[in-house]
């Protein structure tokens, strides 16, 4: 029988908090009887939830947390000093090895902080990437990083590499999955100094399939499995992926509307279309996860609802059952400088 794998969740984070994060549960739970839920925030707001609603009691249960921590608040300082906030009592939750997963559609920052805190890095990991997976032309791809290190190491980036490859084979299950490092050319000798000094460093790495440069208009045409940057330049990809593909969804629509003619053959190609378009829709394929942690972290987008809370707890089943947090920690535990704060 498959293990029961334990998800805290921030009932409390993200802007349609805590309906939409509820019924995303909810739904995750009848999606997958290998899950368990523990909901974390304001008692009374959540029971108000759940109230009139059929789910498995014993998969599911309620921890309490009195307060909220907000996007426009210090991360540093929330973190430390709201010690009964839902994030900080779910992180504990994982820390404490009463849940394996922490799932949160709240502020990005008091996230990367708290994990830090509460989770902490694999030992020998020296920073931890947030890694979501976006559409390609083949299917999707892992950029990494997306937001967690801003001025990056040449050395780290060499383990989002490793990271991203372990987690593109095991859980998407990519066999030996390519690696792209971002750069303004595909020349050894182009880039900023970040890239011209990682560049030879993935070529030297024996545990990559590094396929050199990729610039960012092939990102989309599927250049590599695993999209390497450091966090400013992953976050611009990312923010700019998810303003196209809406800009391009709503240009469709309206072309569609526009005449009598365009509305009878959007009708007839609304099928192939629908099923075209939701490759590109975000919440399909979950949050993303930050990796080289002790114990698995989701970030989700702040807008989430239900459908990509669902699915950022089910994706947290397969990172589970494929072990890779130990796989990680095999394969960069202690072997690098810069040792992490494994507990």
């Amino acid at each position: 029988m498959a293990e029961t794998v334990r998800v805290a969740l921030d009932a409390m984070g993200g802007d349609n908090a805590p309906g939409e994060i509820i019924k995303g549960a909810l739904e995750a739970l009848e999606a997958s009887s290998q899950l368990s839920i523990i909901l974390v925030g304001r008692e009374e707001a959540i029971q108000k939830e759940l109230a009139g609603k059929t789910y498995p009691a014993d998969r599911l249960r309620i921890v309490n947390a009195t307060e909220e921590i907000s996007c426009d608040e210090a991360p540093v300082y929330a973190v430390r000093t709201k010690r009964d906030s839902s994030l900080v009592v779910a992180m504990t939750l994982v820390h404490k090895g009463e849940a394996d997963a922490f799932v949160s559609a709240g502020s990005t920052g008091a996230i990367l902080v708290g994990s830090v805190i509460y989770i902490k890095r694999i030992r020998g990991v020296e920073r931890t990437p947030l890694a979501p997976l976006i559409p390609t032309e083949k299917g999707v791809s892992l950029l990494i990083d997306c937001g967690a290190n801003v001025d990056a190491k040449p050395s780290q980036l060499v383990q989002f590499a490793r990271m991203g490859s372990i987690y593109m084979e095991h859980v998407i299950g990519v066999k030996n999955p390519t690696v792209g490092l971002v750069n303004i050319g595909v020349e050894e000798e182009k880039g900023n100094q970040l890239v011209k000094d990682t560049y030879p460093l993935l070529k030297e790495c024996k545990d990559i399939n590094f396929v050199g440069s990729v610039e960012a208009r092939e990102i989309p045409h599927g250049a590599a499995d695993v999209i390497v940057c450091e966090a400013f330049v992953g976050n611009v990809i990312l923010k700019l992926y998810e303003g196209l593909a809406k800009t391009l969804v709503s240009k469709i629509k309206e072309g569609m509307m526009s005449s009598f003619r365009g509305k009878i053959g959007g009708a007839l190609a609304k099928p192939a279309l629908k099923k075209t378009l939701k490759s590109f829709d975000s919440s399909e394929y979950g949050g993303a996860p930050m990796l080289g942690l002790n114990g698995l972290v989701v970030k989700t987008h702040g807008s989430a609802k239900a459908k990509e809370v669902k699915n950022s707890l089910l994706q947290c089943i397969t990172f589970v059952d494929q072990h890779i947090e130990e796989k990680i920690r095999e394969q960069l535990g202690g072997k690098e400088h810069g040792m992490g704060e494994d507990s």
